[in-house]
C-alpha cells in the first residue's frame, strides 16, 4: 500500500469512515475468494458476492461472531460505535436495524486494516466464509 506522511489514529476515526474503508477491505477480499474458488463468469461472480457482503449477510455474520464470542473488548466496543453511527441514509433493501449491524460489521472490518491487524483480520475473514459457507450447504 502507498505509504502517506501522516499517520490515521483509527481509534479517533469517526465510525462511518471506518465502515467505508472495512467495506472496501472486506469486498475485496470477497472478491478474491470467489476468483479462488473458480467462479469467473459475472453474473455469477456477482450474485454469489452477495451473499457475503449484502446487509443481511453482514448482519448475521457478526451476530454469529458475537454468539461464539470471537471478539475481544477492544473489538466489541468498535462494533458498538458501528451499531450507533448515524448515516442519515435509509437502507434500501433492509431494515434499519440489519443495516446498522452490517455498519458494524464493515467498521471491524475497517478498523483492524487502518491498524495494521492484518492477521487478526484475515482471521475474522476466514470465519465470516465459514459461517456464509456453512448456511450455503444447509440450503
Amino acid at each position: 500500500m502507498l505509504e502517506y506522511e501522516h499517520k490515521l489514529d483509527a481509534k479517533q476515526l469517526n465510525s462511518l469512515a471506518l465502515a467505508y474503508m472495512g467495506d472496501a477491505i472486506f469486498e475485496t477480499y470477497v472478491r478474491r475468494h470467489l476468483l479462488y474458488s473458480g467462479k469467473i463468469r459475472p453474473n455469477q461472480l456477482h450474485r454469489a458476492g452477495t451473499t457475503y457482503v449484502s446487509a443481511k449477510a453482514q448482519c448475521k455474520i457478526l451476530f454469529q461472531m458475537m454468539d461464539d464470542k470471537l471478539l475481544d473488548e477492544e473489538e466489541l466496543a468498535v462494533v458498538m460505535r458501528g451499531r450507533n453511527a448515524k448515516s442519515g441514509t435509509v437502507p434500501k433493501n433492509t431494515d434499519v436495524q440489519t443495516y446498522h449491524y452490517s455498519t458494524a460489521f464493515e467498521a471491524l472490518m475497517g478498523y483492524l486494516y487502518l491498524t495494521g491487524k492484518k492477521e487478526r483480520l484475515e482471521e475474522l475473514v476466514t470465519q465470516a466464509f465459514v459461517y456464509v459457507d456453512e448456511r450455503k450447504e444447509e440450503r
